[in-house]
């Protein structure tokens, strides 16, 4: 029985993998379709169109190209993994934790989008101009190679992005116990020392650069609390009731 079991287990996970998978097809040829529009979109932005894109290789635009229709898959694939993983582990739970545990998978999406078009439209904007900014203050001749820009980019968006995934964590790490209020309150002062110095890494080396960084990682700080304690009051409620 236990074997028959296992081999059920692994085919719904090949039919789970099989379906990711031809979503991943076509979100990849949707992303090559559309990457030229991105990029030109990209391009027009203020941050972007004073600066001339050059390709120091022949595969240079290539890359970014395929790179760019590669994310676009990936972004929009990522929801339906999650949901698929979810679906998988749901007969093994109850039914308030299928419940709880379903709205994750949006919120985790939505919050990544949020954090993708503030680090994008604020914070890389702010760095690339104070880049700029030193070095023609040292008299260097500016020529930017597209690959160098897209790394340049990615390594600000990116991690911004994640970190706007703070209060799905939290929330989550509440709803299986390893939080709560008390443990909270203890490390809040550490907390803020970190995102301080997570903002002032990825901010210009100037006060209001480092506050219009900082303080939006705080304020999502909070808020992740928050929900955090409204969590575990709830948990606490629900068990008292049982």
């Amino acid at each position: 029985m236990e074997q028959e079991d296992w081999i059920l287990h692994l085919s719904e996970i090949r039919k789970r993998l099989l379906l990711v998978t031809a979503w991943f097809i076509v979100t990849l040829c949707a992303g090559l379709y559309v990457s030229p529009a991105i990029l030109r979109f990209m391009k027009a932005q203020p941050s972007a169109e004073q600066i001339e894109w050059n390709v120091f290789s022949f595969t240079d635009g290539l890359m970014i190209y395929m790179k760019c229709a590669l994310l676009f898959a990936l972004l929009f694939t990522l929801p339906l993994l999650l949901y698929q993983c979810w679906a998988f582990v749901r007969p093994g739970l109850t039914e308030r934790e299928a419940k709880g545990t379903l709205p994750f998978i949006p919120a985790a999406f939505a919050l990544f989008l949020v954090g993708l078009t503030f680090s994008y439209l604020v914070v890389f904007p702010m760095m690339l101009g104070f880049m700029k900014k030193m070095n023609r203050s040292i008299g260097a001749i500016e020529t930017y190679g597209i690959d160098r820009y897209f790394t340049f980019l990615f390594d600000i968006v990116l991690p911004l992005a994640i970190a706007f995934e703070l209060p799905v964590v939290m929330l989550f790490l509440t709803r299986i116990g390893l939080l709560n209020p008390a443990r909270i309150k203890s490390t809040r002062k550490y907390a803020y020392v970190g995102l301080a110095i997570t903002g002032s890494c990825i901010s210009p080396p100037d006060m209001i650069s480092h506050l219009s960084v900082t303080v939006p990682l705080i304020l999502l700080f909070e808020i992740s609390v928050f929900i955090s304690n409204r969590s575990w009051g709830a948990n606490r409620a629900s068990v008292t009731n049982h």
